[in-house]
């Protein structure tokens, strides 16, 4: 591929945006008496709610962001950059390994308390992966380094599940990070060997997106019992998902540098018709839109809510620079993993100090005022500790 142009804004606003969300929802979640279109639908429930589309555009924006990542990476160390997706991958892997077993600690026959726990994990992950690129001494990031890694092994020692097969930490999913990692992976390869062609990334979007649907329909059943554990790391639709976004990056850059930037708009809502008309088509036969079982309808709908949502982020952002209305929530966009790893330092603050919120903002619309500042207090605490040049780098 020619050379890229300067980062694109559109991205960050989108993942500003979408990782606001994402604290937003989580934070919603459990708050009585609040619109259950905002909350996840139930496990077995036909349906899509808010919370539901959060992550599919959270993957779509990881595959955004390959395409420009890569080029910038390719002037100066093209070399380094299969090492590159590998280490980046296996941290997140690793460190939604240890949020999926937070699920399962067991408070009753440890030492530590969970909200102990759960902080001290968490501190480790910060320790470990601080950048320390602007540290003038390599003594104090060892130090802090090694501190991190000597914690994270003390927490493994003393971690016992509830489980009772698996009492010590066990894979049970990937957790959220995990599943970013995974798919990070897998696209972030066919991205670089593919040399960024765009039928190469087209065909590894209609790739994953049929696996989904074929795994659904019971066509690769003889993969159940490793399921788990195979580099796809599922059935496909988290991959489909970023590969979606990686395509739609390189139809950009081709676009823009034939100056025919109108014909994106044509592209991505032509493909969001296609792609709502056969996630509704296949709801009938495949279990119906649900997020807790990564069905193809979900898969198709959200994808094409994505592409609809980027398109105006694209207009608003891209050209009508308008960039600045997302300046409130920027730190969310360009310090996301740190912003996404705070509330696991703030809940157990919660849980040690028994802190309760009073009544009004517990529950309906106080608690959705409550959980919308909440929102915006993390993102705060986040561009402050970028100001102080403490950020997080994997």
């Amino acid at each position: 591929m020619s050379n890229l142009i300067n980062r694109i804004r559109s991205i960050d606003a989108f993942r500003a945006v979408t990782m606001f969300l994402m604290i937003f929802v989580n934070d919603l979640d459990g708050v009585p008496n609040t619109p259950q279109w905002l909350k996840h639908a139930a496990i077995n429930a036909d349906g899509l709610g808010l919370a539901d589309t959060i992550f599919p555009a959270f993957l779509f924006i990881v595959g955004l962001s390959i395409p420009y990542a890569f080029e910038h990476r390719q002037k100066k160390e093209d070399a380094k950059i299969p090492m590159r997706i590998i280490t980046r991958s296996f941290a997140l892997i690793f460190i939604g390994f240890f949020h999926a077993n937070m699920e399962t600690y067991d408070d009753v026959h440890t030492i530590l308390p969970k909200p102990v726990w759960d902080s001290l994990a968490t501190f480790s992950f910060f320790f470990i992966f601080l950048d320390y690129s602007k540290w003038t001494s390599l003594t104090y990031r060892y130090l802090l380094q090694g501190l991190g890694v000597i914690l994270l092994i003390t927490m493994c020692i003393l971690y016992k599940s509830t489980d009772p097969n698996h009492p010590w930490l066990h894979l049970t999913w990937w957790g959220i990070l995990g599943l970013i990692g995974w798919a990070y992976l897998l696209c972030a390869f066919i991205y670089h060997y593919s040399n960024g062609a765009l039928w190469v990334q087209a065909t590894a979007w209609l790739f994953f997106m049929f696996f989904n649907i074929d795994f659904h329909f019971g066509m690769l059943g003889f993969l159940s019992g490793v399921q788990k554990y195979v580099w796809i790391a599922g059935n496909g639709a988290m991959q489909a998902f970023t590969m979606a976004g990686v395509f739609v990056s390189v139809l950009y850059i081709r676009l823009r540098q034939n100056n025919e930037l109108k014909m994106l708009w044509v592209a991505m809502i032509l493909m969001a018709i296609i792609l709502f008309n056969l996630g509704f088509i296949v709801r009938y036969f495949s279990g119906g839109i649900s997020k807790a079982r990564d069905t193809p309808s979900w898969v198709l709908i959200c994808t094409g809510i994505s592409l609809i949502i980027y398109a105006g982020f694209v207009f608003l952002v891209d050209i009508k620079q308008k960039y600045s209305w997302f300046k409130v929530i920027e730190p969310a966009g360009t310090g996301t993993f740190m912003c996404y790893l705070i509330p696991f330092l703030v809940y157990p603050l919660y849980q040690i100090t028994d802190f309760a919120y009073p009544d009004f903002l517990d529950q309906g619309t106080g608690g959705l005022i409550r959980c919308f500042l909440f929102s915006f207090v993390i993102v705060w605490l986040t561009g402050l500790l970028q100001k102080i040049n403490i950020r997080l780098k994997i």
